[in-house]
């Protein structure tokens, strides 16, 4: 129902996400309405289709993003650390900070400095959003995702991520992504070549891991940083 989604507004867009089943939490339902996606998307903003953000790059359509949410949902709580790897122009990254309130912590990391100094210019263009990034809710870095972003988890004592969110297609589920989860903590990351699907893999309290496979995609790789 992906391609029945798209609005002619913010708002539009999310009641049809949502009556298309899409997205089905209020959690979920209220964080996306206080983000407007037009901050983000320079083109096509409500439409339920990637869109393209320069530097060979895209936001993923609206529908991933509320299943991204919906499946990391369980592990935000109120001081949830999570990392959003391939953070682009900072959309999702926005999403997850309303869902953990004041006093959890998202980071956004990117291998673009371009992208990096996108997303910082575009959570400022809401006072939420610059309110975000001075306390500290919010921050973006530049760095290789594909090995997490450990100082990050680690800051102010903390024992991990509790959700990491992978916005490209890696080709494995890289081993250091599952070792910087929080006991018990989630990875959602798109994996494969010409066939995609979301892994979906939960750290026990235990330590112990289990996968699980869920829905094919189509993401963009998770490539090298390009050279100068």
């Amino acid at each position: 129902m992906a391609w029945m989604s798209s609005g002619s507004s913010n708002a539009a867009l999310i009641k049809n996400l949502a009556s298309n089943g899409l997205i089905t939490s209020e959690r979920v339902k209220n964080a996306m309405l206080s983000v407007d996606r037009a901050h983000f998307s320079p083109y096509a903003p409500y439409t339920d289709s990637p869109q393209t953000i320069g530097h060979s790059a895209t936001i993923s359509a609206p529908h991933m993003h509320a299943s991204a949410a919906e499946s990391l949902l369980p592990y935000i709580h109120p001081s949830a650390r999570i990392l959003d790897i391939g953070s682009g122009s900072g959309y999702l990254t926005a999403v997850l900070a309303a869902l953990v309130g004041p006093q959890g912590k998202v980071v956004g990391i990117d291998h673009i400095q371009g992208l990096v100094d996108l997303a910082n210019k575009n959570m400022g263009k809401s006072e939420q959003g610059r309110e975000w990034m001075k306390d500290g809710r919010v921050k973006f870095v530049k760095g290789d995702g594909r090995l997490g972003y450990k100082e990050g988890a680690e800051e102010e004592g903390g024992e991990g991520w509790d959700a990491i969110h992978v916005g490209a297609a890696a080709k494995e589920a890289h081993p250091v992504l599952v070792e910087q989860l929080k006991r018990p903590g989630r990875l959602f990351i798109p994996v494969g070549d010409s066939s995609q699907y979301i892994w979906v893999i939960d750290k026990k309290e235990d330590g112990t891991v289990t996968r699980e496979k869920s829905m094919g995609v189509r993401y963009v790789p998770l490539t090298d940083a390009p050279k100068d």
